[in-house]
């Protein structure tokens, strides 16, 4: 795929309702359906890079795991990095001592990158006394430098999270997207939308009264929005890993599987290198091998790396528990106790 181009292989017409439509993006194959093979069993899970292999989850430092990748294998690289929040497995540094360290992995991920392959950075805010420091904006100029082609700043919106007291609470993190060069994959028929006026035609010219969009959909925003139909609007409201998140586990912060989904829709082809060198428990590497692509995952400790072995063996086995790609946000009908104003509450601020 080069720039511009879009992928028209889908001989797939979708008309009718849009809710239906996007109730159709939802994937509830088995697992032998899914993998094409009858079995339950996923491949060998490999603990250094291999060029055949279809599955890694190498433990250690990423700066030295990726060594062993050649250059430009890596067509799809996706991580939310471990950054200065606190968080169990982080230290407190100075951002830019942080963005210092960083920057050596960050070489070594452009080099192992496809020349047409994408790098998807997500990240949040570095907070210091109530400052908010937005860590996409520190992180540009060192991805610029290193050569890579900003193509979206994609907001991820959640409706959870900490309830901030000095500031408005923080309900959104952002994905930068970038390219190495200016032919790169993009499966735009992939990821396509609903219309919301299908029946819309050309007002003027030869094609007058033909219709005017695509019959798979119209082209996404980078503010996408699927609280109600699969990205319809350009908000990506995916719910973040909470308790009550059904794929909730030990990762104190841990990546949506469906928010990996969608650009490994886009940004792949089947058995591309997806690699996140911060896989964490494997969420990344589980939305790369629900569609057919290859998964290599680097994190530093042993406990996540288990488990993320575990997931994968509850995929292929049809047992692991995730929230559907395009499942519409819950919203509350009211009648749950939990939505009701507590009755302690009643006649106060009167």
């Amino acid at each position: 795929m080069t720039d511009g181009e879009e992928r028209t292989t889908s001989s797939l017409s979708i008309t009718g309702d849009p809710s239906k439509i996007a109730s159709m993006r939802v994937n509830t194959q088995s697992a032998g359906d899914l993998f094409g093979n009858g079995d339950s069993t996923p491949p060998t899970i490999y603990q250094r890079y291999r060029r055949d292999a279809q599955i890694v989850i190498a433990e250690g430092d990423t700066r030295k795991l990726i060594e062993e990748v050649p250059d430009g294998s890596i067509k799809l690289i996706i991580t939310s990095p471990p950054y200065n929040l606190g968080k169990e497995y982080e230290l407190k540094t100075h951002l830019e001592r942080y963005l210092d360290d960083i920057s050596p992995i960050l070489e070594g991920l452009v080099r192992v990158l496809h020349p047409g392959g994408s790098l998807c950075w997500q990240v949040g805010n570095y907070v210091k006394e109530s400052e908010v420091f937005p860590l996409d904006i520190f992180f540009y100029p060192r991805f610029k430098s290193l050569g890579l082609k900003l193509r979206n700043r994609v907001i991820w919106h959640f409706e959870h999270g900490l309830h901030a007291s000095k500031r408005f609470s923080g309900r959104y993190e952002t994905l930068l997207w970038f390219t190495k060069g200016d032919k790169y994959t993009f499966n735009l028929n992939s990821v396509r939308i609903p219309s919301k006026y299908p029946g819309k035609t050309f007002w003027k010219g030869k094609k007058r009264g033909l219709p005017s969009g695509n019959p798979l959909g119209k082209n996404p925003s980078d503010f996408w929005s699927v609280i109600t139909r699969d990205w319809e609007t350009a908000i990506w409201n995916i719910p973040n890993v909470k308790a009550n998140h059904p794929e909730k586990t030990i990762h104190p912060c841990q990546f949506p599987i469906e928010l990996v989904e969608r650009c490994v829709l886009a940004l792949t082809d089947e058995s591309d290198w997806v690699l996140d060198p911060f896989s964490g428990v494997g969420s990344a590497l589980l939305a790369a091998l629900r569609h057919k692509r290859r998964a290599f995952g680097c994190d530093k400790e042993r406990k996540y790396c288990e488990m993320a072995k575990d997931r994968i063996h509850q995929l292929y086995a049809g047992t692991l528990k995730y929230r559907p790609l395009g499942r519409p946000i819950f919203q509350p009908t009211g009648r749950e106790k939990v939505s009701q104003i507590p009755f302690a509450w009643v006649g106060e601020g009167k």
